[in-house]
């Protein structure tokens, strides 16, 4: 039988990213877990971590092997905390994965305040635009920001907040082109699309009349920030989230367009597999999350 201990060694191993770091955080010499590795690589019988005296390094098969072993111990963590008693304080770590527009522009301001709450906890935020298997790869919450509603993908969700998205443009281009004072005008005008494909903008305003309108393709981009450059350099219009758009619309570099219409809004919703939901830990951050998310 494995030895699992070994197991959750190495995640914590890697989680500290070498032995030095990780057996001054467990107060275990660092020969020990140097040798409980050694021992695991050789029960397996595969290399898991490349180690010299200058660089640490996880191979593609520990990476692989890290995600199924930090899983494991956060399934132990949550039977260990569920024993304890659901008033047990958040310590211990949390493990977060978002994409890359999602931390720069919600979690960034978040965290730090967070940690700083909660003392005994350590946050991860692990932020990264390619698809992530929340369970498998041992997260505890992934935030998501979503303009359609999710799958079901059998994951816990707490929706946090809602914001508008807004059409705006640089106060040079709409002197040059005009405000377009109706959004069947929108036709005429240069538009800063996410792409080629895309059907242009679904714009509603406050009586719920709801008109569908494509500006002529200017520019391109499957990024925010990218599109908000664009529009500041008086490329043309963009539909933005408004708490992408906020700070600009206030100094006067970005104006919004059509200002009784939105363009649909965006929604940030957290997920979290079920049992680990029940940490403490995690319940105390998807609180906070929630709570604190800004409203645009």
């Amino acid at each position: 039988m494995r030895n699992l201990n070994d197991f959750v060694v190495f995640a914590h191993v890697v989680d500290h990213k070498g032995f030095a770091p990780a057996a001054r955080a467990l107060n275990v010499p660092k020969s020990t877990l140097s040798k409980r590795v050694a021992e695991l690589e050789k029960t397996l019988g595969v290399r898991l971590i490349n180690r010299t005296s200058r660089r640490f390094t996880v191979t593609e098969v520990g990476e692989d092997f890290y995600r199924h072993a930090a899983a494991m111990l956060i399934e132990a963590e949550a039977a260990e905390a569920i024993v304890k008693g659901r008033l047990a304080e958040p310590s211990g770590t949390v493990r977060i994965t978002a994409s890359v527009p999602t931390a720069q522009m919600t979690l960034a301001a978040l965290l730090p305040p967070l940690a700083l709450a909660y003392p005994k906890m350590r946050v991860m935020l692990h932020a990264t635009d390619r698809f992530v298997d929340v369970v498998q790869e041992g997260f505890d919450i992934a935030v998501r920001d979503h303009f359609a509603p999710l799958p079901d993908s059998g994951l816990v969700q707490r929706r946090g907040a809602t914001d508008a998205i807004w059409l705006v443009a640089a106060p040079g281009y709409l002197e040059s082109r005009g405000a377009p004072p109706e959004p069947s005008d929108l036709s005429r005008h240069d538009g800063l699309l996410a792409s080629l494909t895309a059907e242009g903008w679904t714009m509603r305003n406050d009586a719920g009349v709801v008109v569908r309108v494509r500006p002529a393709p200017r520019f391109l981009a499957d990024e925010s920030h990218v599109l908000r450059a664009a529009a500041l350099s008086g490329l043309g219009i963009t539909a933005l989230p408004r708490k992408l758009c906020r700070a600009e619309i206030d100094d006067g570099s970005l104006v919004r367009v059509l200002p009784d219409w939105e363009a649909g809004s965006v929604t940030t919703t957290l997920l979290m597999p079920h049992r680990r939901g029940q940490l403490p830990s995690v319940r105390a951050v998807v609180d906070f999350i929630a709570e604190h998310l800004p409203a645009g």
